[in-house]
């Protein structure tokens, strides 16, 4: 089932469009933007992936030291120690890397469609021992009070949600990790339900449970507990053996629509729904038995990670529900939804 019309224009924008943040350094991938509205005009929140231009018989990657910049590993591809199958990660003797590092960027447009950065460069980089890998896949929270982002932070210490806060997209309070590793995928709520904070996340185990959405609740978005588990994988569905949150779920009359991924073993991920009640969101109505989205178009099966749609980022219109997603974990896009007609895919 495909029932995402996608933007003519797709993909939207590529990793030549948007510059290195320093010397040296080449923009690999785009992917997976949280989304807002500001001034008048659509912003995403962009992560860039970059790394140092390889050079043959070389694999070479930046890391962030110990004084907080940025420094060049490297290693021989031919050396005995190094496991570099999977292009997105470099284990050598054991030890994991990340073959690029990650930052924030942002990009805006008047029409939804043409994006660009502004004239000074906005960027969020990567500070402390906690995001030495860097910063990965924003969503973006907009509420009564500003903007509230949830994102990854990366390092060989594990992988947590960082939180920060702005009101005019300058100044920033990074208020520090409030779901510790192993966790990512978190996507606040952009309302309160009977004067609670809620928000999705996603732990993970290697030996028991799974890579499943659960849900939490907080008095002041700092200090969160009372976790339900949401959704698991399913064996033999497009969703069995990982998936996560996308952006903030959507207030409709059915209940709480969340538009989360589901990938399979052979990472193959698409996007579905859940629907939560309105009143206690820790209870499951209705879920996607098949994807609303699946990785079908030449953009989305070929590139740095093929057979990727993945969007933490939307717009909301009435019915419409406009997505912006990495594609092939290398460019990204757009396509808009009817909320009515993913409902009635779960036949509410």
């Amino acid at each position: 089932m495909n029932i995402a019309k996608r933007f003519e224009q797709n993909p939207l924008l590529t990793p030549k469009d948007i510059s290195p943040s320093m010397p040296g350094m080449e923009v690999e991938c785009l992917l997976n933007p949280g989304v807002f509205r500001y001034q008048d005009k659509t912003w995403l929140v962009l992560r860039v992936a970059e790394r140092p231009k390889q050079e043959k018989g070389k694999i070479s990657f930046p890391v962030y030291n110990r004084e907080g910049k940025i420094e060049i590993v490297s290693f021989d591809v031919e050396d005995p120690h190094l496991d570099a199958s999977d292009p997105r990660i470099v284990i050598y003797e054991g030890k994991y890397f990340l073959t690029t590092l990650s930052h924030l960027r942002l990009v805006c447009s008047e029409d939804q469609v043409n994006f660009k950065e502004p004239l000074k460069r906005l960027s969020i980089m990567g500070l402390g021992s906690q995001e030495t890998f860097g910063i990965e896949d924003c969503r973006v929270t907009t509420m009564e009070d500003g903007y509230h982002l949830t994102f990854t932070k990366v390092s060989a210490h594990g992988v947590g949600v960082g939180y920060m806060h702005t009101e005019d997209w300058k100044h920033f309070d990074r208020r520090g990790m409030i779901f510790p590793p192993h966790n990512k995928d978190c996507a606040i709520f952009d309302e309160r339900i009977n004067g609670k904070y809620y928000a999705l996340h996603r732990p993970s185990s290697p030996e028991l449970g799974g890579n499943y959405i659960w849900i939490a609740e907080s008095p002041d978005r700092m200090h969160w507990g009372n976790h339900h588990l949401l959704a698991t994988t399913r064996a033999g569905k497009w969703d069995s053996e990982r998936l996560g949150a996308g952006a903030a779920p959507i207030r409709t009359e059915k209940g709480w629509l969340e538009i989360y991924h589901g990938a399979t073993k052979a990472h193959r991920y698409c996007l579905g729904a859940l629907l939560l009640d309105l009143n206690d969101p820790s209870k499951v109505i209705a879920r996607s038995e098949e994807p609303i989205m699946e990785p079908v178009m030449d953009y989305e099966q070929t590139g740095f990670f093929g057979n990727v749609v993945f969007t933490n980022g939307h717009l909301v219109a009435g019915d419409k529900v406009t997505i912006y997603y990495g594609a092939s974990d290398e460019v990204i896009c757009g396509a808009v939804f009817s909320i009515h007609e993913i409902l009635n895919t779960l036949n509410v």
